[in-house]
């Protein structure tokens, strides 16, 4: 103990060498993994994996058209769940934060996470059955949007809009009131006080909250596949290809299709500063 305690790097490096391996290990080995099988190709005769380089699969994935409306299609609903979110989350944590009291803020905090406290399966076919003919929402309102890509937007908005109002809650309580105060005494209406005081530290939150509703979009499947009817997004070419397909090469070459996507936007935000929101 004494010589870890003369070597504090040492110490450090101890401290997070379990950590990193698993890291290492376990996510960044399996995308190292999924990225190389997807070079592989299956045998169409016998079945059997072969584990020889080829780019068969991008090619199937570049040149076939419903790849590429799939891809097109998992982008739309993506984009589409992460600006409800944000028209829904603003309102909601700019009250939060500098409306509310003090004391009813961390209720309204609690408020918030309380639906990501309840399984995913059970809101999600929660939905279904409100969304369902002769539903409940249809009992209301004497009509239902039924399934499809609509539901899905939906639903997916509902379950991952947390993720962005706990974001942008925690920008906007960063922003003093006496800027707010200060747009006020100087002749800014709330319009120009938005623009000029609020916006600016809005839209770093903001990114950093559509980091998690666009990716965590892109790449479900399951309530596509609860709510969904018949529309297809990348998740569930990935999930068809691993169950009864049985490829699974080109269902590791489609999920190399969002990581891809991924990284290209967080390169493009990195530069807003919402990598330091998270």
């Amino acid at each position: 103990m004494s010589f870890l305690h003369r070597h504090p790097r040492l110490r450090l490096a101890a401290l997070l060498s379990a950590p990193l391996l698993w890291l290492v290990v376990a996510y960044l080995g399996a995308l190292a993994v999924l990225l190389v099988s997807a070079f592989w190709t299956v045998n169409g005769f016998t079945g059997e994996m072969v584990r020889t380089f080829s780019l068969a699969n991008f090619r199937t994935i570049l040149t076939e058209q419903v790849y590429r409306n799939v891809t097109l299609r998992s982008l739309g609903v993506a984009a589409s769940v992460t600006v409800i979110c944000v028209l829904l989350a603003v309102p909601m944590a700019f009250f939060m934060a500098k409306v509310a009291r003090p004391r009813s803020r961390h209720w309204l905090v609690i408020a918030i996470l309380t639906p990501l406290w309840a399984s995913y399966l059970v809101k999600a076919y929660a939905w279904r059955v409100l969304l369902a003919n002769g539903g409940p929402i249809e009992s209301v309102f004497g009509a239902t949007p039924g399934y499809g890509l609509f539901a899905t937007i939906l639903v997916l908005s509902y379950l991952w809009l947390p993720y962005m109002i706990l974001p942008i809650y925690a920008g906007l309580e960063r922003l003093p009131d006496s800027l707010l105060e200060a747009s006020g005494d100087l002749g800014a209406r709330a319009g120009r006080t938005f623009r000029s005081v609020v916006l600016p530290m809005l839209i770093p939150s903001v990114f950093a909250g559509s980091i998690f509703t666009f990716s965590l979009s892109l790449g479900d499947y399951i309530t596509v596949q609860i709510v969904g009817g018949k529309s297809q997004l990348i998740g569930n070419l990935v999930y068809a290809n691993i169950g009864a397909a049985n490829n699974l090469p080109f269902a590791a070459a489609i999920a190399t299709v969002p990581v891809l996507i991924m990284v290209i936007y967080l390169v493009a935000v990195r530069r807003s500063g919402a990598l330091e929101e998270l």
